[in-house]
């Protein structure tokens, strides 16, 4: 099939008029000198716009932890968190994604970001793939998405083809589905059973969309794996135990954590340390529940990672 002229000027014509009716594209007149400000003058300005970002995070609370609830249930059941987005919004979900090995020790099949266009789109635009609903389709069949993960759609606009399109698959094929946009009355928001809308308002820079509409997205991607991970069992308090020391920093770190959780001395941690492995989780068990490190892996087995309920087990 072949477009003519005409079929892409009135295609551009009527993109340019569905974007002109979203909060997130809209001319602020007010700031159409900016750019003849003095730079602490300008830095102000961006500082106080920043400021109204949480405000705006606090209306969607009670969604967001709706939809939390409804991922750790599913992940308690082997299921996987997966964010699909492109451009920024597709960035911020691979930078979320990667972050939980790391801080949460999950395998990084669990928490998984995918972003249009592939890897390279972290570092170069791929020219038209955030159009296309069908690559969506694709990245998420390589998956083989189950009813137990989660797909969460991420697109300031809400309106971005590649975040409704993996939604839209998704929940044709029984998954969780969360969209999170900027935008109220989004079609992704529609399209999802939890639709998280974040009204930032006009940006800074005219259709921006990196600056605060970026920002909320980071805030709610924060919640959405902290706190699911939270009640996953994944900490103990405000502590990391399930981090994964995988360089000096991260080890010293572990080091420290055992010593927040128990109290114990530097060679009681280190005996603690070296009888399970490394294992934080494991290691804080061994101390207060006064277990070796065969009884603490079995122990934690048993309440599915969760230490408290482990603890509860050694001392009843």
């Amino acid at each position: 099939m072949t477009f003519s002229t005409a079929d892409a000027s009135s295609n551009h014509h009527s993109l340019r008029a569905e974007l002109e009716t979203l909060t997130t594209e809209a001319f602020r007149p007010e700031l159409s000198e900016i750019d003849r400000l003095s730079t602490l003058e300008i830095a102000k300005i961006m500082n106080a716009e920043d400021a109204t970002v949480p405000t705006a995070v606090a209306t969607q609370l009670p969604r967001i932890a709706a939809a939390i609830d409804a991922v750790a249930e599913r992940m308690a059941r082997g299921g996987r968190l997966v964010y699909a987005g492109a451009g920024t919004a597709g960035r911020l979900g691979v930078l979320d994604a990667s972050e939980c090995p790391p801080t949460f020790n999950t395998d990084p099949t669990e928490v998984v970001g995918l972003i249009a266009g592939g890897p390279s789109a972290m570092v170069t635009s791929v020219e038209g793939a955030e159009d296309s609903r069908e690559l969506a389709a694709a990245d998420l069949n390589e998956l083989s998405l189950t009813p137990d993960d989660t797909v969460v759609g991420v697109s300031a606009s809400g309106r971005t083809p590649y975040a409704v399109g993996a939604v839209e698959h998704a929940r044709a094929r029984g998954a969780l589905t969360i969209g999170l946009s900027c935008n109220a009355h989004s079609a992704l928001a529609a399209a999802a059973e939890h639709g998280i809308e974040i009204v930032v308002g006009p940006e800074l820079l005219t259709g921006s969309t990196r600056l605060k509409a970026g920002t909320a997205q980071k805030l709610v991607l924060n919640m959405l794996s902290t706190i699911t991970m939270i009640r996953l069992g994944k900490t103990y308090g405000n502590l990391m135990v399930d981090v994964r020391a995988s360089n000096e920093k991260l080890r010293a770190r572990s080091r420290r954590i055992v010593a927040l959780a128990t109290g114990a001395s530097d060679e009681e941690i280190e005996q603690a340390l070296a009888a399970t492995d490394g294992e934080v989780k494991n290691a804080i068990l061994t101390i207060l529940g006064g277990v070796d490190g065969p009884t603490a892996a079995r122990l934690l087995e048993e309440s599915d990672g969760h230490l408290r309920a482990a603890l509860a087990a050694s001392t009843g």
